[in-house]
């Protein structure tokens, strides 16, 4: 049994579920989580950064290296400071400074529409067997015609290649190449070694369920003939430059990934640090360069899709253990640690999402350097959603493998993080969106209202309309993990959760529709085109600022994107929309809801 005080390391003794009840951390899950962190009875050391706003007092005179090269001395007190990250040094001393204008880029006068994407399953005619950003900036196009101001799309992080869910990504820096449109790439068009893999790409569109495994050997067949006729790009040796080491460290996993196998805890001793001599040497590899060069044309491809609007990317809560992520920054991350949710009104078990988390303390001591460029990489496009935002307060930590049931939470320095996200908010000119369902501890919300970050409301969980909904925030009716319109009005989602095998509450789902009914003013028996108009119509009343819809509403689609608690049972984040985007756009389903949610 460890000697040091949880408490102070931020480990709750227990906690209130659901019911109120309150529930002891078990000793076994304290001393674990005590150990990962390397937690002594002195407590945590000091922090590698002091995060300040202007007017902070740091409380003694000294000199702050700006991070233009310029210096300031100040007295004390943080004044003419610009906001950024520079280094402050005093008489014993020097760390860190970073300062922040303490709340989040939003425009006061923002009001819009759009929709929200899984993008994987947003297919044109030119998609080789998914989604990708190439469909995304044609989707952007149209839906801009007809009012739209943004799209939401689920987390484009980079995953391993068979990996479905976009929340279990090796890292949250760099993209999926799956979602590279190999025709907008230089040199696709007049290359006729392309048109048999082409052809072999389009007839994957056949099949509904998309099969990422031929997606990425065709894909990466053609990304290779590609990368051995591309030309010199400055534009990509400045990318390549900005990015620095965490690209070169990147793209030098994947390529170890494919010889070693993906457990880098197994690889040879040389290769599972990512500062040894082993490691650099790879950075002029072929196979190497051309990783970050798929990255730099990912970075491109997702700045034209948000030429006509905003593009939202999503940040999943947490990394996989055996991705890049937990590599790089191996000495930040919690090792042995999952972080799920304790059980609660929806998952009476509560869950464990399998993915690993940055330990505190050690982010902390690294000046919350991993912190920045994971945040600083998803907000370009004008917008983030930052999934389970209360981790950023705590996070419910369980021992990896074991029952939700075996965790507690664990504090994280939510002052600092939120002015971080603040100054890299301002930085990029990009609003946030705080999903923050579930079980959230009170002040939270309030806390997250001051630093003008929007709240994320669903009707299916408001027991009011969406009249009596606040102004900061985003409002929809359902998102990829709960039942679509179509699902919830037939009863075809109640079957198919049986039909997996599972104890959906009926009750609570049978509620959700006569609300729906009651607000929506339809009887029992509506077409669901018109339960799915009355619904964006009923949502269009929200005030809030942003109002988003999803295109399995709009073409009736029963099934949800994703059924929570299933792995095998279901094509979970695997199943295309019925129609090709061409058809989409011409389906009046989209441009009911286009027409209901122009305000």
């Amino acid at each position: 049994m460890s000697t040091a005080d949880p408490l102070t390391w931020g480990i709750e003794e227990g906690y209130h579920d659901n019911r109120g009840e309150w529930r002891d951390a078990p000793r076994a899950s304290v001393d674990l989580f005590l150990e990962a962190m390397g937690a002594g009875p002195d407590g945590p050391g000091e922090p590698g950064a002091l995060v300040v706003r202007p007017g902070d007092d740091l409380g003694t005179a000294g000199e702050v290296l700006l991070e233009d090269g310029g210096t300031i001395g100040i007295e004390g007190q943080v004044r003419d400071v610009p906001l950024g990250y520079h280094r402050f040094s005093w008489d014993g001393g020097e760390t860190r400074l970073i300062v922040s204008p303490g709340t989040s880029y939003l425009r006061d006068d923002m009001r819009m529409w759009g929709w929200a994407l899984q993008l994987y399953a947003l297919r044109s005619s030119r998609s080789w067997g998914i989604g990708d950003l190439g469909d995304l900036a044609e989707c952007a196009r149209w839906s801009s015609s007809a009012g739209a101001e943004m799209a939401i799309v689920n987390p484009l992080h980079a995953a391993h290649p068979e990996q479905a869910s976009p929340y279990f990504p090796s890292s949250r820096c760099y993209r999926n190449p799956l979602y590279l449109a190999i025709d907008d790439l230089p040199g696709a068009g007049d290359l006729p070694e392309l048109e048999t893999l082409r052809a072999a790409g389009r007839a994957l569109n056949d099949d509904r369920r998309i099969d990422r495994s031929a997606v990425h050997r065709l894909k990466s067949d053609a990304f290779r003939l590609l990368f051995a006729r591309a030309d010199r790009d400055p534009e990509f040796d400045a990318y390549r430059q900005t990015e620095g080491d965490l690209l070169e460290n990147f793209a030098a996993f994947v390529v170890l990934t494919r010889r070693h196998g993906p457990q880098w805890r197994e690889w040879p001793a040389e290769y599972r640090r990512s500062e040894t001599a082993a490691v650099r040497a790879l950075a002029d590899v072929p196979d190497v360069r051309l990783e970050m060069w798929l990255q730099y044309h990912l970075d491109r491809s997702l700045q034209a899709a948000g030429a006509d609007i905003d593009v939202v990317q999503d940040l999943a809560i947490g990394v996989d253990p055996c991705g890049f992520d937990s590599w790089y920054w191996k000495d930040q991350i919690a090792e042995g640690v999952s972080v799920g949710a304790p059980p609660d009104e929806f998952n009476t078990a509560g869950q464990s999402w399998g993915v690993a988390a940055f330990d505190p303390w050690a982010l902390r001591a690294a000046a919350y350097e991993p912190f920045v460029r994971t945040v600083r990489a998803n907000l370009r496009g004008g917008g983030l959603r930052i999934d389970h935002i209360m981790g950023l307060f705590r996070l419910f930590w369980i021992p990896a493998g074991a029952e939700a049931s075996e965790g507690t939470y664990v504090r994280y320095p939510a002052r600092e993080l939120l002015d971080i996200l603040a100054l890299e908010s301002h930085r990029a000119r990009a609003f946030v969106v705080g999903e923050d369902l579930g079980t959230v501890e009170p002040g939270v919300r309030e806390e997250l209202e001051r630093r003008r970050i929007l709240s994320y409301k669903v009707l299916w969980f408001e027991p009011d309309g969406p009249s009596h909904y606040p102004e900061l925030a985003l409002a929809t009716v359902t998102n990829h993990d709960l039942p679509t319109i179509p699902g919830m009005w037939t009863g075809a989602d109640l079957e198919a959760q049986r039909a997996a095998g599972l104890h959906p509450n009926e009750d609570s789902e049978r509620a959700i529709r006569e609300r729906l009914r009651d607000m929506a003013g339809v009887p029992d028996d509506a077409p669901v085109a018109e339960v799915v108009e009355r619904a964006y119509q009923l949502l269009a009343r929200a005030p809030s600022m942003i109002l988003t819809a999803t295109f399995e509403d709009a073409l009736g689609v029963e099934e949800r994107p994703n059924q929570p608690g299933t792995t095998d049972e279901r094509p979970n984040w695997s199943l295309a929309l019925p129609l090709p985007l061409e058809e989409i756009e011409e389906h009046p389903g989209p441009k009911r809801i286009a027409e209901a949610l122009r305000r």
